[in-house]
Parts: structure tokens; sequence; C-alpha cells
């Protein structure tokens, strides 16, 4: 059932390898390009107790719940550490699941269990809904499990703000008026504008 923990993280770790050996823009093009082959039929952690494993999305949408991780702590030196960190705390060990959402969230220092519930216990792609009036917007999530407040970076007439979307409306002012509202494409979220 936890098969995701090595299957996401190798999938992962081809990202990386081409960060590392060509460019951060190219990494996260091809991160984000294995969406499309994400099917979202069943949950990635499978039943336990039985012998049954997680869905095929273990690989790519494994991957880049882990890259929307890494933008969602938006600390790179830190993120870097907590995968150093994870091989040398379960070297040559058997894990779950549980052990690696817990090593990765006390090490984040960010609440991290809606994020890992929703990406690997559901099928449901968090969307982020706004609207655009005047000089603000209202934003919010749907289709997200109870709790779900991951922090997302957007453009707001080309200017990057972190905001930090529950499923409750919440306002962003602004001192111009707002044209144009785009997500980072490196969050694993669909984006919704609203039509007046």
């Amino acid at each position: 059932a936890d098969m995701w923990v090595h299957e996401g993280f190798t999938n992962y770790s081809e990202n990386l390898f081409v960060e590392y050996h060509f460019t951060r823009k190219q990494a996260e093009d091809y991160v984000i390009g294995t969406r499309r082959l994400i099917q979202n039929t069943t949950p990635v952690i499978g039943t336990y107790g039985v012998n049954k494993s997680g869905s095929g999305d273990m690989y790519y949408k494994g991957g880049n719940m882990l890259h929307t991780i890494r933008y969602a702590i938006n600390d790179d030196p830190r993120w870097l550490g907590i995968l150093r960190g994870l091989n040398k705390e379960f070297w040559h060990k058997t894990v779950t699941t549980q052990e690696v959402e817990s090593y990765i969230t006390k090490r984040a220092g960010l609440d991290l269990s809606k994020i890992f519930e929703q990406y690997l216990r559901t099928t449901k792609i968090p969307v982020f809904k706004y609207k655009i009036d005047g000089k603000s917007v209202t934003y919010s999530y749907e289709n997200v499990v109870a709790g779900f407040a991951m922090p997302l970076r957007v453009s707001v007439n080309g200017k990057v703000k972190t905001l930090r979307p529950t499923a409750t409306t919440q306002i962003l002012d602004a001192a111009e008026k707002i044209l144009k509202v785009e997500v980072d494409r490196n969050f694993y979220v669909k984006s919704v504008e609203a039509t007046p």
C-alpha cells in the first residue's frame, strides 16, 4: 500500500537530476509535463492489511506532490536538508507513509498532513477558484479535504504573492485594478476564474 514512498521519490529524483544537470526551468517543465500521465482513478495509497498496491499514479502524482510540497515550504535549503535527512534517518529501513509524512512535516515547520491526505488518499485535485472584482480578488479552494490550507504562490498583475487559501472565501485587496491572477505552475492545483 505504501509503494508510493519509493516510487514517488524515485520519480521526483528524476526532476532533481534534470535540475542539477540542466536548469531549474527544464526540471519544472519535466515534472509538470508528467501530470498529463496522472489518471486519478484510485488513490495513490492502496488498501492496508491486504496484498494490494496503490494506483499507478504513485509515480507521477507522487513526484508532483513532492514537487508541490517543495514549493509550499518555499525554502530550498530546508527542502534539500529534508531529502538528505530522510536518507540518513531511514537508511536501510522499511518505512511507512506515516513515518515519512511525520518526518517531512516536523522538519518543514508547516502542517503538511492535509496535503498528504489530499494527494495520497483521494483522487481529487485542489481547485483554486478566484473572482476578480476591480481592485480586489476573492478566492478559495474547492474539491479539497476538510482543513486543506496549502500555501499557494500566485501572481497578481505580475507581482508574486503567497496566499493561504482555505475552503472559506477570502479577499485580497490591491492598490490598483486587478487585471490578471495566475497560479504558480509548480503547485499541482487547477485554477478556475469564476464568471461574473
